[in-house]
């Protein structure tokens, strides 16, 4: 066992609660009914406080992150001659496929991760870097995960499910048609890519089948916001150099709806790649989910893009309604002049965000969506 270095810290750190029951191992009532003789024999007394694997708080070596990353205050300290350095892939149920200096290897996790109190569905997501200890050839452990420098997330069954992390941009895709376009939707990733601090590009695809002059109303408001769009199609080949431009040597994550073609973009993006597509429903004209997790994917012109599963609602998480206003670039300038401090913009006198909608400084279609967002809608 390895000597533990000076700048080891001993941290009491929070866990989820255990599943074990807590059992009385002696029953001295029954005990002293079946021999009265070994009775000193017998335990007097038991703790019921939780000690040991009952406990939800315990001592492990390592350092508090600076900022609390994703639910990881601990930074558990590893043995780095034990272990080697590597970038998650993608996540199958309870395996990590982990990129090393020795190939990819599939990856249990640490126990000690999974115990650890967070409100993460998951530990492990693509695009984490982590230290990973080889235990067969093409087999490991995931020993640590490193504070992440950024993530998307958003709400998934009442927990914090984090889409992708460490990564510069991020590809909002939608379709002019098949399934139709979704403003509302696009709103809503926005809030949370402007949260995550992350450089959006919102890409329509599928322009092909429509006459591009009909989403300019919608489009129009969005780029003069300064949020870069992309009209595209895979089947014209419109709009791919202009992402391959704008990918290039970055780091980046797509995310949408179910058939808006996310993998088709990925194919022409990145030829011989051979991500599964599918039609779209003729029944609902909804998405088919051809990409069931996602996957960290190295591009040919430098970089890497993560392609995330289809997405037909975006719940956002830990976004208070009184928030909601600071991401939405064109109230912030008028949020101030309000009468109220607290206005919420709906229904008060005087509330500068109304009268800058009423004079055309702000789209109704946008004030309409920042109003039921904030509503919880």
């Amino acid at each position: 066992m390895s000597k533990k270095r000076k700048s080891q810290k001993k941290i009491r750190a929070d866990f989820k609660k255990n599943y074990d029951v807590r059992r009385r191992h002696n029953d001295l009532t029954r005990d002293f009914d079946a021999d009265e003789a070994s009775l000193e024999d017998l335990s007097t007394a038991e703790r019921v406080s939780g000690k040991g694997r009952w406990t939800r708080k315990r001592t492990v070596i390592g350092e508090t992150a600076e900022t609390v990353d994703a639910g990881f205050q601990v930074a558990l300290d590893v043995d780095e001659n034990q272990t080697m350095a590597g970038r998650v892939l993608r996540v199958h149920g309870l395996a990590s496929f982990v990129q090393t200096e020795h190939g990819v290897l599939e990856c249990a996790t640490r126990g000690l991760l999974k115990s650890l109190a967070t409100d993460l569905q998951n530990v492990v997501v693509a695009g984490d870097y982590v230290r990973v200890q080889q235990v067969a050839s093409q087999q490991g452990v995931v020993i640590r995960v490193e504070n992440r420098r950024n993530f998307i997330d958003r709400t998934s069954r009442g927990r914090r499910q984090i889409i992708a992390a460490n990564v510069d941009l991020a590809l909002i895709v939608s379709s002019a048609v098949e399934p139709i376009l979704k403003p509302n939707l696009i709103d809503r990733v926005l809030i949370a890519v402007e949260k995550a601090k992350l450089q959006p590009i919102i890409v329509i695809n599928k322009i092909d089948l429509v006459n591009v002059a009909d989403l300019q109303p919608t489009i129009g408001v969005w780029a003069q916001l300064g949020y870069p769009v992309v009209l595209a199609s895979t089947v014209t080949g419109a709009g791919i150099a202009r992402l391959r431009s704008l990918l290039s040597g970055k780091d980046s994550v797509v995310t949408g709806q179910s058939g808006v073609g996310k993998s088709s973009l990925l194919n022409a993006l990145e030829p011989g790649l051979s991500r599964r597509v599918a039609s779209v429903s003729e029944e609902n004209s909804k998405g088919r989910h051809t990409t069931t997790a996602a996957e960290l994917v190295p591009l040919s012109f430098g970089g890497h893009l993560i392609d995330t599963p289809g997405i037909r609602q975006f719940q956002l998480w830990d976004i208070v309604p009184e928030e909601v206003e600071g991401y939405f670039r064109e109230l912030r300038p008028f949020v101030h002049q309000c009468r109220f401090p607290n206005c919420t913009h709906s229904h008060e006198e005087d509330c500068a965000v109304k009268d800058a909608v009423a004079d055309g400084w702000i789209d109704v279609r946008r004030y309409d969506s920042f109003c039921q967002i904030r509503a919880g809608d």
